[in-house]
């Protein structure tokens, strides 16, 4: 699975030099963070109604939207998808209320 993730972040790096004319990725790059975290929140819903409406392969698309968008703003950010798996990864096999507990809090 995550050869896919890695193919997907080398392309987003990549994007980052294109001209927004001809990419999808670099027009989302060129306006920015908060439109980047608007199409996010746009997909987040869509992915929202898709489960609410209960079509198996919606829900699959508009996921698969949500995580690509997930996925520019960390290239966005500089972050790489293994930054969020290695996260994911230190927090298996614990219970969700003790890694809450153990978050610094601000």
């Amino acid at each position: 699975m995550s050869d896919i993730l890695n193919r997907l972040a080398e392309t987003l790096e990549a994007r980052k030099n294109a001209d927004p004319q001809s990419s999808y990725v670099a027009k989302l790059y060129a306006k920015g963070l908060d439109g980047i975290l608007k199409k996010i929140g746009e997909e987040s819903a869509e992915a929202i109604i898709a489960a609410k409406g209960g079509d198996k392969s919606q829900v699959v698309y508009e996921v698969a939207d949500l995580w690509f968008h997930t996925l520019v703003l960390l290239a966005q950010q500089g972050l790489h998808p293994d930054d969020v798996l290695n996260e994911l990864a230190r927090r298996e096999g614990l219970s969700g209320i003790a890694e809450k507990a153990a978050r610094v809090k601000d």
